[in-house]
């Protein structure tokens, strides 16, 4: 496979976009949060607040803090001023950001890593969510598959520089299956479900809600194949190294919202599904089979350091990264300072 371009591709139209004005659900507390969050905006436009803080979010399950603190004003309520930006995919989020079009951006920790070995001018602020399940192998029964091992001499699909083609490579030598012994074909995510079922490829490697989408999509025909949980995918808060500092105690606000969020999704999980299937505007059916699989938790921990050192060196080895490239010292990509102030305990890194 040739190596993965960084940064990762865009495709017109599916970048950053518009902040959405979806109404919000009525409740009790309603016009108390609509009194604080227009509050909130006329401080920011008359300069008692900062700027606001635009943040290029993905449209995943992971993203669920945000889009919870967003819909109970917990960023208002905190005294920051947070704009969401959707987006599709966080490889796609983070480039926004890199690329000065928003303050931070929401991404696993694979196109951080890829961005390391070409730029040191960004860092993780924290990580608020983590699965295991996320990425998923879905195929089509009529190619001949059942298991990983069937891969061999199959077309697969992947969203090259993501989470999705770190997954695809460890499942694969897991089984014990060379990777060269599979054709990979490079997709934007949006491009998952019409690879697979029109039979242009015979599996994908992809993170939700693509997993899903394909496999309701093939319907009796679709499967996931079974494979050991090898690897746990982190989805991060992500900023300039100068935000990062010259913002911090907006940083420190912007967290103690997610903390509240956080609190919130353990504490009501019906409402913050409810909440999650009207932002993702996915089937009914998603949201319940796949709740399980995200555990929603700010953090900022060693195994974090360590998976990213893991990932740099496959990408090295296996051809992936630009050519030249060195391992740097991920610890140095970790912005620590924020979360500390917001929750200390949340911080377990080994210096």
């Amino acid at each position: 496979m040739p190596p993965v371009p960084v940064p990762a591709e865009r495709v017109p139209g599916c970048g950053v976009a518009a902040a959405s004005s979806r109404p919000r659900r009525g409740g009790r507390s309603g016009p108390w949060r609509q009194f604080v969050g227009g509050l909130a905006l006329l401080l920011a436009a008359s300069g008692v607040l900062a700027q606001p803080l635009t943040v290029a979010v993905s449209r995943s399950s992971l993203s669920l803090p945000l889009f919870v603190a967003e819909a109970h004003d917990y960023f208002a309520q905190e005294g920051v001023a947070v704009q969401l930006r959707p987006c599709l995919g966080g490889h796609r989020c983070l480039q926004s950001m890199l690329e000065g079009e928003v303050a931070l951006a929401t991404a696993s920790e694979m196109p951080v890593m890829f961005n390391s070995l070409v730029r040191a001018d960004f860092a993780i602020v924290a990580t608020f969510a983590t699965s295991k399940r996320d990425v998923k192998l879905v195929a089509r029964r009529g190619a001949g598959i059942g298991e990983v091992a069937d891969l061999v001499g199959k077309r697969v699909g992947t969203i090259p520089g993501t989470s999705a083609h770190y997954f695809l490579d460890l499942a694969l030598l897991y089984h014990g299956v060379d990777p060269r012994r599979v054709t990979v074909v490079a997709l934007a995510p949006e491009q998952i479900e019409a690879a697979i079922t029109e039979g242009r490829v015979d599996a994908v490697s992809t993170f939700e809600p693509f997993a899903h989408g394909s496999l309701r999509a093939l319907g009796g025909d679709g499967v996931v194949l079974p494979a050991a949980r090898i690897y746990k995918e982190t989805f991060n808060l992500v900023a300039r190294r100068t935000l990062a500092a010259e913002r911090e105690a907006d940083l420190v606000k912007l967290l103690r919202a997610l903390l509240r969020a956080q609190r919130f999704i353990q504490e009501r999980p019906r409402e913050a599904r409810a909440l999650l299937h009207q932002r993702m505007q996915v089937d009914a059916g998603f949201v319940e089979a796949t709740w399980a699989d995200f555990d929603y938790r700010l953090s900022l921990d060693q195994p974090l350091v360590s998976t990213l050192e893991g990932q740099a060196r496959w990408a090295l080895r296996e051809g992936h990264a630009p050519r030249g490239s060195r391992i740097p010292n991920h610890l140095q990509f970790i912005a620590p300072a924020a979360l500390r102030r917001a929750d200390p305990a949340a911080v377990t890194l080994i210096h």
